[in-house]
Order: structure tokens, then C-alpha cells, then sequence
């Protein structure tokens, strides 16, 4: 049996009615820049959220930088993140010219650890970007009592996140901003770049909104210079489709994650994922820690079973990062982890009997 990581064509056959005739429309109507499809999906997503404003951009990097600088993110200014994250969570701090500042992970939840983000504040600090990381939200109680105690702004990086509930609000809530990513394997995917900026802060949604687009208020009426980081019309139009089937598609993954969760609960091997009481996983991925991952892996793709490593190395010990002169000891959690942690296949659409197959697999190995 050939199992796929993520299976993108099974999605869009399920939707394939709905999803041609919206590009149809879009090219019918010409309205491949800003137009309806935009604003239509800027007002169902800020909707779903909950949130006042949503501003559509090119990719979920974009829109972490965008939101940093019109901040007024800069020279001298510390932003802190998680260690354990794509480096889009970080790159976007050193883009906007601030310098940035790593937490290590807590070790159940894998999110970035309140207690690690306090260690590190300084006077330059002024901002926190908690990840939701692999769909769990973080800890945002005591990462707003951080940020309140020490007057600083929270952006929310919810790129693996889309539906994903703290106390029963969804995230995007919690911060002066929030940034989601419509990269096409996330649980919102669009079928190329995309992503959102949401706010419930009006004088940064105009400033996000201007900066996005070459900083103008009207055509060839510029205030500043910006950027050309914009989501078109049909990624917005695909976008509106999936919305609709985003709150079933959750439910799908959750269900495939408690179906693993209960057929894997008794390898002693396996440390499972968990879930705190008072949040809502959307298991963008499904990830176990295992210290026999590499060979875990290797044996199930000699099996047919598609798995992915998220993140072989830690964003503090990649050369990218090296001016920082970090060791891996400054972050035990998130150094000894980037060899644990193996991510399993998890989609709406994978079938019971597929589940099964890479249970069966997973406990032969371990026999």
C-alpha cells in the first residue's frame, strides 16, 4: 500500500464541481487583481475568525513582515519567537530590521514555553510571535500577561492553525495582530501562495492594507512606499470554496489524530501528541517524539508510507542563524527534539483502512 504525507488531489476531487466553476467565474469577470473575489474572501475569513479587519497578501512571510514594520519594527528592537518553527517566524523579524530573539519549546505541547519567552525580555524587546505550532495553540494566557507586564505587542503566527480554538475563541484573537499562511498543504490551502493579515485594530489595518499595496489610498496616489504583496482573485475565490468546508475538514483530522492517538497509546517507544483541556487542535500535523525515529521512518517508507520531519533542525542551530552564537544547550528542548520528532500522515481524506495499515506498521516495528 503507497500512502502519501498529504493527498491535495483527493481534496479537490471531493470539491471539484465547486472549485471549477469559482476560477471560471474569475476569469469570466477578469478579476484577477483586488475585485469582489477578494473582498469577498477578506469578509468571510475575518467571519470565521471572528476579527474586524482582514488584509490579503502574497504568502504568510509577507505577512509577518508586513505587520512588524508597520508596527514600527526596526534597528535596535528585539522580537522574540519559537526555536521550534519554520524559519518564516523568524526571517520576517530580521526582514523588518529588528533582531531576533529565540524561546525554546515547551517539552508536551511543543508551542513556545511562557517561561523561556520572560527569560529573554529585555528593554529592546518589543514584541512576542507565539507560534501555534503543528495546529495547537499556545499558551496565550500567560503570554498576554507577559506582553501586558511588560507593555509589548503580540503577533500571533497562525500558519498551521486555520479554526484552531484557545478557551473557545479561535486564534487571531489574541494579539494586536495575526498572520495565517494559505501555503497549499496547510488545513486552508490555496492552490499556489497566499496568505492574511487580521486585526481588530483599524489604524493598523489601513497602514497594512496601504503598505501592501506600493503604499497608495488611490490609483498613482502614493503616502509612502510599500510593497507589491497581494492575494488575487483566484486564490481568493479558491479560498472562499474551502471555507465553507474548512469546520468538516477539522473534524476530519481530529478524528484520524484520536484514531491514531488510541491504536499507538501503547508503545512504550512512542511519546503521542497531546492536547491541553482548554484548546481545540486542528492537527495541521499529527506528530509523534520517538528516539528510534530515523529508523521508524526509513522502515515505513520501505512500507509505502509517506512521513515528514518538522523541523530537522532547530532555527537557533542553522547557519543561518550562527552570528547569534548560539549552542544547542541554549535550547535543550528544541535541540533534543529536531531528532524525535516525525510527523505522520493526516488528511480529511485518508481512509480507515490506511490508518490502520500505518498503525500496523508502526507497532510491528516496535515488536
Amino acid at each position: 500500500m503507497e500512502i502519501p504525507f498529504i493527498d491535495l488531489y483527493s481534496q479537490y476531487c471531493s470539491i471539484k464541481e465547486e472549485i471549477d466553476n469559482a476560477i471560471a467565474d474569475v476569469i469570466k469577470n477578469s478579476s484577477y487583481i483586488g475585485g469582489k473575489y477578494l473582498k469577498l474572501f477578506e469578509e468571510q475569513f475575518a467571519n470565521y475568525l471572528g476579527t474586524r479587519h482582514c488584509i490579503g497578501v502574497a504568502n504568510g512571510t509577507d505577512a509577518l513582515t508586513i505587520t512588524l514594520k508597520m508596527l514600527g519594527m526596526g534597528e535596535g528592537d528585539e522580537v522574540i519567537t519559537a526555536a521550534n518553527s519554520f524559519i518564516a517566524s523568524s526571517e520576517a523579524i530580521t526582514h523588518a530590521g529588528a533582531r531576533v530573539v529565540f524561546a525554546d519549546n515547551n517539552p508536551e505541547y511543543y508551542t513556545i514555553d511562557p517561561g523561556e519567552i520572560e527569560k529573554r525580555i529585555t528593554p529592546k524587546t518589543r514584541a512576542i510571535i507565539p507560534v501555534h505550532l503543528h495546529g495547537h495553540p499556545a499558551d496565550m494566557d500567560r503570554i498576554m500577561e507577559i506582553a501586558d507586564k511588560h507593555n509589548i505587542y503580540i503577533i500571533e503566527d497562525s500558519a498551521q492553525a486555520h479554526g484552531a480554538e484557545y478557551h473557545g475563541i479561535k486564534v487571531g484573537n489574541f494579539g494586536i495582530a495575526a498572520t495565517f499562511s494559505f501555503y497549499p498543504g496547510k488545513n486552508l490551502g490555496a492552490y499556489g501562495d497566499g496568505g492574511v493579515i487580521v486585526t481588530n485594530n483599524d489604524e493598523l489595518s489601513k497602514k497594512v492594507r496601504m503598505y501592501a499595496n506600493h503604499g497608495r489610498v488611490a490609483k498613482y496616489n502614493h503616502e509612502f512606499e510599500g510593497v507589491n504583496s497581494r492575494l488575487d482573485g483566484l486564490q481568493a475565490a479558491i479560498l472562499s470554496v474551502k471555507l465553507k468546508h474548512l469546520d468538516e475538514w477539522i473534524y476530519g483530522r481530529r478524528r484520524v489524530a484520536h484514531w491514531y492517538s488510541e491504536r499507538l497509546k501503547n508503545i512504550e517507544e512512542v511519546i503521542l501528541p497531546k492536547e491541553q483541556s482548554n484548546v481545540k487542535h486542528v492537527y495541521h500535523l499529527y506528530v509523534i517524539r520517538t528516539k528510534n525515529r530515523d529508523k521508524l521512518r526509513e522502515y515505513l517508507a520501505q512500507n509505502g508510507i509517506a512521513t515528514g520531519i518538522h523541523y530537522p533542525i532547530a532555527l537557533p542551530n542553522l547557519n543561518a542563524y550562527s552570528y547569534l552564537g548560539h549552542s544547542p544547550l541554549d535550547f535543550p528542548v528544541a535541540s533534543k527534539y529536531q531528532d524525535e520528532l516525525l510527523s505522520l500522515p493526516i488528511y480529511p481524506e485518508i481512509l480507515d483502512e490506511q490508518v490502520d495499515y500505518i498503525c500496523d506498521k508502526i507497532i510491528k516495528f516496535f515488536r
